[in-house]
Parts: structure tokens; sequence; C-alpha cells
């Protein structure tokens, strides 16, 4: 059985990525406490091999990290990569997304989501990138998920990523779709 590192200390987020890949033969387990990696890239993919790298290089060991968050249009991308940092809960970065973006008639916007897997010597051994088209609510809707998911709709389903049943969101996510590339593209150990 392949171990894989996962590049964050959040628990939740070990779990989601234990999720997508239920069918591979690995044992994910969470980066140590004491190993902080400073996301210092400009992009998504950038700030995924970073954390990858590093932790890989400092525990001698394949490791795989994500990063992502909300890009609208109408703010040139914002809050892209800075999305997490945009407000200090969930609703305080709600609602600085909603007043920024005002009555804005472009309500365009996607989630991505940049996934890496770093072989022991930091190497990039894969690099996937899945994004989520949708648009900005003018207010909140529905109760589940996290972060910006209140205000994410998917016309397609007339659901935002809060109001959709937990299956869906792991169907069609960002993540989810950044997941599929990702099994399609790993590097023939980890097979």
């Amino acid at each position: 059985m392949n171990k894989l590192v996962v590049a964050t200390g959040n628990p939740g987020k070990l779990k989601e990525m234990q999720a997508h890949l239920s069918d591979r033969a690995w044992a994910l387990e969470l980066k140590p406490d004491a190993l902080e990696i400073e996301e210092t890239g400009q992009t998504f993919q950038e700030n995924a091999c970073l954390k990858a790298s590093e932790v890989a290089k400092a525990l001698n060991q394949w490791a795989i990290a994500d990063d992502s968050g909300l890009a609208v249009d109408a703010l040139e991308g914002a809050p892209g990569i800075y999305s997490a940092r945009y407000g200090q809960t969930d609703t305080e970065r709600i609602q600085r997304l909603l007043k920024e973006l005002g009555e804005h008639a472009n309500r365009q916007a996607q989630f991505v989501c940049a996934i890496a897997i770093a072989r022991p010597d930091g190497e990039i051994a894969a690099l996937v990138e899945g994004i989520c088209r949708g648009e900005i609510l003018h207010s909140p809707r529905g109760d589940r998920g996290f972060g910006y998911d209140p205000i994410f709709y998917v016309p397609q389903y007339q659901l935002t990523f809060a109001e959709m049943p937990p299956e869906l969101k792991r169907q069609i996510s960002h993540r989810a779709l950044a997941f599929q590339k990702l099994l399609n593209q790993l590097p023939t150990e980890l097979n």
C-alpha cells in the first residue's frame, strides 16, 4: 500500500481526499503540524506544487496538495488565491465579496482547484486543475457546504453549492473535476 502525505493540517480536507481516492490502495495521512509551508505562489497551481514539493522533500515521502478558491470575472479574478484570507470567517468573506461586486451585471465566476503530487525528492509527478463555472448570487442560499458555497450558483442545476446534495457536489465541483483528471495522470509508481 502506497503512503501519501496530504500537505495540510486540516482533517476535513484529508477526509475529502480519501473520498475521492477511495478506490486506490493508498494510506493518506496529514502532514505534521510543525511543518508549515508558506504559500508564496501567484497561482493555484504554483501553490499546490509548492506545498506538495516542500512536504515531500521534508518527509522524504510522496505528497499530495491542493490549492483552491473562487475567481470572480468582474473582480478580475479576485479573491483568487486569497479566497481563504478574504475575511476572518465565511460570513465576512461572503459579505466582502458581495460588497465589492455590488450590483455589477456580470456575476460570472468559477471555483478552481489545482492538485499536485510530488515524489519524495520534491519533483512534481502530476499536476491537474479542475474548474466549475457558475455565478454569484446577490444573497446566500442554502445551509450545506462551507466558504463561498451559499453564493456560488450553478445554473445547470439551479442550485448553489450550499443547496446541493453532497453526492451531486462531489460529482461536479472543481475539486471533483480535478480528482477525475488526476486519476488519469497518476505516475506509474502510484498506480
